[in-house]
């Protein structure tokens, strides 16, 4: 099992999640964040830290953003690993 970035990222793309991420598994895309599921350890760490409460564990996942399991999977190894924090998308604090 993995931790999983859903729906509420996309166009918001908070990182204070990564700054608590043991594993480093974080990558950034274009529109969001995604977690590399060989990679996570499954510590749940980053799930309080999201401010729009896209982070789930895969066996968590809402059904209507199941796809995005397979998603960050895909993803994951495509886009560069992100370790710091940056500015949302959204311009929100975070």
């Amino acid at each position: 099992m993995a931790m999983v970035v859903t729906e509420p990222c996309f166009g918001c793309k908070y990182t204070n999640c990564v700054e608590v991420c043991p594993a480093e598994c974080f990558y950034e895309g274009e529109s969001m964040l995604f977690i590399h599921p060989d990679e996570c350890i499954d510590c749940g760490a980053c799930i309080p830290e999201c401010p729009v409460e896209a982070i789930y564990y895969e066996c968590d996942v809402p059904d209507k953003w199941h796809g995005y399991i397979e998603l960050n999977r895909e993803m994951a190894p495509q886009c560069p690993q992100i370790t710091a924090r940056k500015e949302p998308l959204c311009g929100g604090q975070g």
